[in-house]
């Protein structure tokens, strides 16, 4: 389990690592790149053996997905992880990861084709919003992931990250956690904007204001900071990719 959670973490780390190149290159002009999980495997696709590591990305998203699973069962190996919080938390992860896992499967497999997650979050908000109370649903999920995404922030802010990870050499020690706190505040401002987004389509009652990972960091390019906030966004998301290379290594397994 415990190499199963590494191997995980690594391919996890991969998916955030070029979704934030290709975040970088929209930042610079590429109009064409699709900066999401489906855009991740798509780049991923066209390396050599492209296929067989689209594989073994998504084994590994499994492996990680079965791991978090055992800590919302049994609790984790860090403080408090015994803690009904923790475990909810635990098995929050693990639905995320079991979906990344089964798109990467499925693309391996040649049944999808790595859709734009833009595309996926405005069907399944038409959806919610057609059911009884849909703008609610809506609306509080999107202040959910609000939430989610300040929360991220603050822990990244708060170090909180060094809670999961064992001994790390002292030479290391300071890159590792600028790596998670730069990654995690990049990754709490995308949740953020994607919630917002979610929220403005319930006040508006229309699907097409939600917007998926691609088209929230593509917004972060209209505001005043212009391109600019976009590119360091894009590079946070890479840094965080590199963290979680980091914790396959020192992970408190």
């Amino acid at each position: 389990m415990t190499t199963a959670a590494r191997w995980g973490l690594v391919a996890y780390g991969v998916i955030y690592l070029l979704i934030g190149l290709l975040a970088l290159r929209i930042a610079f002009g590429d109009r064409e790149g699709q900066a999401d999980s489906g855009g991740a495997l798509r780049e991923l696709a066209q390396q050599p053996f492209g296929r067989a590591l689209v594989w073994a990305v998504g084994i590994g998203l499994a492996g990680l997905a079965l791991w978090r699973l055992s800590e919302a069962l049994l609790g984790a190996a860090r403080p408090e992880g015994h803690t009904a919080k923790e475990r909810l938390r635990s098995a929050a992860r693990c639905a995320v990861l079991a979906v990344l896992s089964a798109s990467a499967i499925a693309f391996a497999t040649g049944s999808a084709n790595g859709g734009s997650s833009d595309r996926q979050s405005q069907d399944l908000t038409s959806r919610v919003l057609d059911l009884p109370a849909g703008r609610w649903l809506v609306g509080a999920l999107g202040l959910a992931v609000v939430a989610i995404g300040v929360w991220s922030a603050v822990r990244a802010l708060r170090h909180e990250f060094r809670r999961e990870l064992g001994p790390v050499p002292a030479r290391l020690r300071r890159a590792v956690d600028f790596l998670g706190v730069a990654g995690g505040l990049a990754r709490g401002l995308v949740f953020a904007v994607a919630g917002g987004f979610a929220v403005l389509a319930a006040v508006r009652y229309d699907p097409d204001r939600a917007k998926g990972l691609d088209d929230s960091l593509r917004a972060l390019a209209a505001t005043p900071a212009g391109p600019w906030l976009l590119a360091a966004v894009a590079v946070g998301l890479a840094l965080y990719g590199l963290f979680l290379f980091a914790m396959a290594r020192w992970h408190k397994g």
